[in-house]
């Protein structure tokens, strides 16, 4: 059971509800993380986008939707955080991981198979090696992945797996609730981020945070 209570859209304050239809446009639904997260509804909104624009795939990444998955995966897997292996798992098929890989991923036997190209197991030892900490020493693989992948990747490799670190941390110390299986799926339709609807959240957020901190500002002066 979650430690702390999931914030319903049905009883979150009728200011943030723009903001669940947000994470529903953005992220295929609201998971029982968001609804943890928005115990903090501020910073639960900041993060939104940050998690969005790192993890799907976009115009403006240069990493595939698989590749992303695959760290994400990984990074999970290494944690034992079953909340995101298993959301993740799913978003994964829809990037296009297949079970032998998902099998091969938490086998630990990626290294050497003939399922994953070159890439997609550089990516998969960079994530274990920064989730486990010993990126900052691997010299050897980091030469690796400068052979492979431009300085761009890696920043957006690292900032992912690095982001998901975070959130297997939160899932984890706070017990987050595991939905049922269908609910988890609907994950699977936010593959792709619309940029529009990245416009749009960021416009309403700009515009709830301007009305929201000029009034406190202004209670505080009376």
């Amino acid at each position: 059971m979650t430690r702390i209570d999931k914030i319903q859209k049905e009883t979150i304050a009728p200011k943030f509800k723009e903001f669940y239809s947000a994470v529903e446009d953005l992220l295929g639904r609201v998971p029982n993380f968001y609804k943890t997260f928005s115990n903090s509804p501020l910073l639960a909104m900041a993060f939104l986008p940050i998690n969005a624009l790192a993890q799907r795939e976009w115009e403006g990444t240069s990493i595939s939707g698989k590749i992303k998955e695959l760290i994400v995966i990984k990074t999970s897997h290494t944690n034992g955080c079953k909340y995101c292996y298993a959301h993740n798992t799913s978003l994964g098929k829809a990037a296009g991981i297949t079970d032998g890989q998902i099998k091969a991923i938490s086998l630990n036997e990626f290294s050497e198979s003939p399922l994953f190209e070159k890439k997609e197991i550089l990516a998969l030892k960079w994530a274990e090696a920064v989730t486990l900490n010993q990126a900052a020493k691997n010299n050897l693989l980091f030469k690796e992945l400068q052979n492979n992948f431009t300085g761009k990747q890696i920043a957006e490799m690292t900032i992912l797996c690095a982001m998901f670190n975070m959130i297997n941390r939160i899932n984890d110390s706070l017990d987050v609730d595991l939905e049922d299986t269908g609910e988890i799926d609907k994950i699977q339709k936010s593959l792709i981020l619309d940029p529009t609807k990245m416009t749009d959240y960021l416009i309403w957020l700009s515009d709830f945070w301007q009305k929201e901190f000029s009034l406190t500002k202004t209670n505080k002066v009376n």
